[in-house]
């Protein structure tokens, strides 16, 4: 009995497109023009809400459009509110703080995803158990320590608390249990690498990418925090901007103006990162996606 021969194949034609990024159609590049829209429209509008007065701001509808008080406001609310000062304050506090939390995340990350040591699921469990605590909830006996140590009103007591994030190390951990083959840090003991050099040549070119999104995250938290500066800096010597903000809504009529050139002014630096800052962060994520 004589098997029935084979289906004759036509050698396939390649793609026209093969290998070529694929452009997207006319309702891809609508849908992302309408969210870029909206997640512009409260930049802008605080930027218009700036450029007017308390009048203009009051009638319905709102205005939508620029008016020619813009420079007037910015003068006045960095004046009323010291921001020049407050926007170094925050610059040094976000800075540090990021920094910090990336070295010790980074360092933690790698020892709980590669490391074996007695008592790691323990500790692996009380990071993560610390991630659902609220942070309102640690703010009076970390009042009470800062003041006992005569931290009130001093950056160093809005810095230190932050330097350690449970957010960081758990993410770090994570992301390090795929992107850092255990072969490779093996591989280093054997060359007989310490650990100081298996960190520096081996963990962090491995993490650069998870380090940079840690950083660009934390940086934002550090700099948009309000509830612990407030507390912490009680009587608004060293203030931060978002607690200097806060002096421009006193009065019988505030002006509601000059309260969004403050809020313009202490938004701007963190999209003058994120545009110089970006791209970097970008091709730090899709490196590392390569590598993976």
């Amino acid at each position: 009995m004589r098997l029935p021969p084979p289906p004759r194949t036509r050698p396939g034609r390649p793609r026209p497109h093969a290998g070529r990024p694929r452009r997207g159609g006319a309702l891809t590049y609508a849908v992302l023009a309408c969210v870029t829209a909206v997640s512009l429209f409260p930049l802008l509008w605080t930027a218009v809400a700036a450029s007017s007065d308390t009048t203009r701001l009051a009638r319905t509808p709102p205005p939508l459009w620029f008016d020619g008080h813009l420079a007037g406001n910015l003068s006045t609310a960095w004046a009323d509110a010291d921001l020049g000062a407050a926007l170094c304050n925050t610059a040094f506090v976000a800075g540090t703080v990021a920094a910090g939390t990336v070295l010790f995340s980074t360092l933690a990350g790698f020892a709980f995803a590669k490391l074996r040591f007695r008592g790691r699921r323990a500790l692996l469990l009380v990071v993560v158990g610390a991630m659902a605590v609220p942070p309102q909830l640690s703010a009076v006996p970390l009042y009470l320590l800062i003041a006992r140590l005569g931290w009130a009103d001093r950056l160093q007591a809005v810095i230190l608390p932050a330097l350690v994030s449970a957010f960081g190390v758990f993410f770090m951990r994570q992301y390090l249990l795929g992107a850092l083959p255990g072969e490779l840090v093996e591989a280093a003991r054997v060359d007989g690498a310490g650990a100081g050099r298996i960190v520096w040549h081996v963990v962090f070119p491995a993490a650069r990418p998870a380090m940079a999104v840690l950083a660009m995250l934390t940086f934002v938290m550090a700099w948009n925090d309000f509830l612990w500066p407030v507390i912490a800096l009680t009587q608004s010597g060293n203030p931060t901007v978002q607690v200097a903000l806060t002096g421009l809504g006193r009065g019988y009529v505030p002006d509601q103006a000059v309260i969004m050139a403050g809020a313009l002014l202490g938004t701007l630096p963190l999209l003058l990162v994120f545009v110089v800052f970006g791209r970097q962060i970008v091709g730090g994520i899709m490196r590392g996606a390569v590598k993976g």
